[in-house]
């Protein structure tokens, strides 16, 4: 059904590795914050949270879009 084969990925450059590496971890460290603070009924700070990981992956899309394509 489904094939497995090898991907080469040595032609990834270094800023782009890293760049989506950090935005990664800073878009879902901001959404699992916001479901601790909406499990600690802290609404707003929630709220905050996940509007500042919507942020964070509309800002990586357009840093992708500038820099890498």
């Amino acid at each position: 059904m489904f094939r497995l084969t090898l991907v080469d990925v040595s032609s990834v450059s270094t800023g782009l590795f890293i760049t989506g590496a950090l935005f990664i971890l800073l878009i879902f460290s901001l959404l699992s914050f916001g479901i601790l603070q909406m499990f600690q009924r802290r609404v707003r700070a929630g709220w905050y949270s996940f509007a500042g990981a919507v942020v964070s992956g509309v800002a990586f899309g357009l840093i992708l879009n500038e820099w890498f394509v």
